[in-house]
């Protein structure tokens, strides 16, 4: 069975994705399609703004820093991206984690939970397909949106939401079934 990484891209004091990532990882736990799934918070990675010498496809890391966060990212089969929307786009945090490596992110499905006020993200999502499909990542149809207005109690913790725990489930059949698809192709990489 894969291996899941869900990545929380918000690392902005005070930020919901957390708990939208926490939310999110405990529905993967229960549908119970991969052998693993970690969460990753890039707040808690605390990647420098990029500081490797050498490009990443050539795989040379000279901090700690790096090496840990490709083995992170090298031992999951998919991704599952949590992420906020900033100014239409996709946050600075997320962009350099995927700058730090490239061979890491080939081959594997990733998904999109994205959130926001007025488009629940999905500027950002479409902002960041262009930057996953040329790692040769392959981005799934099915996403889960979240609309903050909606989806937050008065006192800022995320409402049950029948729907959305219905578009996490179809987005992690998708991933678990592209992950298998795309595993020879990590194989011969």
């Amino acid at each position: 069975m894969p291996r899941l990484n869900v990545i929380v891209a918000s690392t902005r004091p005070g930020r919901v994705g957390r708990r939208i990532g926490d939310w999110f990882t405990a529905a993967a736990v229960r549908h119970d399609g991969f052998d693993e799934v970690r969460l990753v918070d890039l707040a808690e990675v605390e990647l420098p703004f990029h500081d490797e010498p050498h490009h990443p496809s050539e795989r040379v890391y000279l901090h700690e820093h790096t090496r840990a966060w490709s083995a992170t990212t090298d031992a999951a089969d998919a991704f599952v991206l949590v992420m906020p929307e900033y100014n239409y786009g996709f946050s600075a945090p997320l962009k350099n984690a995927i700058d730090y490596l490239y061979h890491e992110w080939q081959h594997k499905p990733v998904g999109f939970v994205s959130y926001g006020m007025t488009s629940g993200g999905l500027r950002a999502v479409q902002m960041i397909k262009q930057v996953v499909t040329t790692l040769n990542m392959t981005p799934v149809n099915d996403a889960v949106v979240v609309f903050l207005r909606q989806a937050l109690d008065e006192s800022g913790e995320l409402r049950a939401d029948p729907s959305r725990d219905e578009a996490a489930g179809l987005m992690l059949d998708r991933l678990v079934r592209l992950a298998a698809a795309l595993a020879p192709l990590r194989e011969t990489a």
